[in-house]
């Protein structure tokens, strides 16, 4: 089978951006190349990924060696499953994650067992294999650490639960841009098409917490970003526009949870009114019904409604 492959996307300020292919889609999941002095990755993807990341390595002129650090924005399985596989291959990187993230890489066995709960037959097509990263090779950070990785460029690393506990926001000095993992929700560009780039929460179980997400949305507007970079795809030179429409959605994701939890409606029910709340918003825009970006929600929204009703079930007690 040919491996689905496109050339790293060049997004400027020695930053550059290898599409994963998660879940098969382009545009879906990333790894930033930080092309510094010291060579930085930001995010490895599922282990399904890593070989079309090194491939985009090697595009970039770039030996796995040559890799110094490795950076995750959390340890869900999306972003960082293939780190133990890549670093197999990175013999000299660095893995930097949450400092609550540390025990879970070193010991997967957990994050394995959530991730078959909620994915089920599916797990090991999408995630499988999953190896443990030698402790020696993970460094915990924390709040406002900085991490120099030449070429004039510094990062600083920021607690930013909402999405995860364990959740890491990135900001870049040289770009002067955040890399903001999933606390700010997923850029859905594939309506571009027709004028159109929107942006949405991502609510997967089972740290989601509303509360803190919009603390954290409000700590990225209030350091004044040029740029967003996202997890879930790409960046956006307009973060003001992604971070209010992120906000917007928040309240009508719980409100919506919480009329059909009432109802005694379960993960469909809630994924299902999440999905026509959406898809009439998206037909007021001029999205047309047969777009592909209707069956990508239907992925999203599914998780989304997960991790809904567990915050619900959470907050009960």
């Amino acid at each position: 089978m040919t491996l689905k492959h496109r050339e790293p996307i060049e997004l400027g300020e020695d930053i550059h951006l290898i599409d994963g292919y998660d879940l098969g889609l382009e545009g879906r999941t990333g790894t930033y190349v930080l092309k510094s002095t010291k060579i930085t990755l930001i995010e490895t993807g599922p282990s399904p990924s890593v070989p079309r990341v090194l491939k985009g390595l090697e595009e970039l002129s770039i030996q796995p060696e040559e890799v110094e650090n490795i950076i995750l924005t959390h340890i869900h399985l999306d972003h960082a499953g293939g780190a133990g596989l890549l670093v197999k291959e990175c013999s000299n990187a660095k893995v930097f994650v949450h400092e609550r993230g540390i025990r879970h890489l070193a010991d997967p066995s957990k994050l394995i067992k959530g991730a078959k709960m909620v994915y089920g037959e599916e797990f090991d097509a999408l995630f499988d294999p999953i190896l443990p990263i030698p402790e020696e090779k993970l460094i915990s950070v924390r709040e406002g650490e900085t991490l120099d990785v030449g070429g004039n460029r510094s990062l600083t690393f920021l607690d930013t639960p909402g999405h995860a506990k364990h959740h890491i926001g990135i900001y870049d000095s040289k770009s002067q841009g955040l890399f903001i993992g999933d606390t700010a929700g997923i850029q859905y560009h594939q309506t571009e098409d027709f004028g159109l780039t929107f942006y949405l929460p991502t609510t997967s179980p089972n740290q989601f917490d509303p509360d803190a997400m919009l603390r954290s949305i409000e700590r990225f507007r209030n350091m004044e970003p040029r740029k967003l970079f996202f997890g879930h795809f790409g960046e956006t030179g307009r973060p003001e526009k992604a971070m209010e429409q992120v906000e917007s959605w928040i309240p009508i994701f719980v409100e919506t949870a919480e009329k059909a939890h009432e109802e005694g409606e379960g993960v469909e029910g809630v994924a299902e009114r999440l999905h026509q709340t959406i898809s009439s918003y998206l037909r007021d825009e001029g999205i047309p019904d047969d777009h592909s970006v209707y069956e990508i929600l239907k992925i999203d929204l599914e998780v989304c409604a997960m991790g809904l009703l567990d915050y619900l079930n959470k907050r009960s007690k």
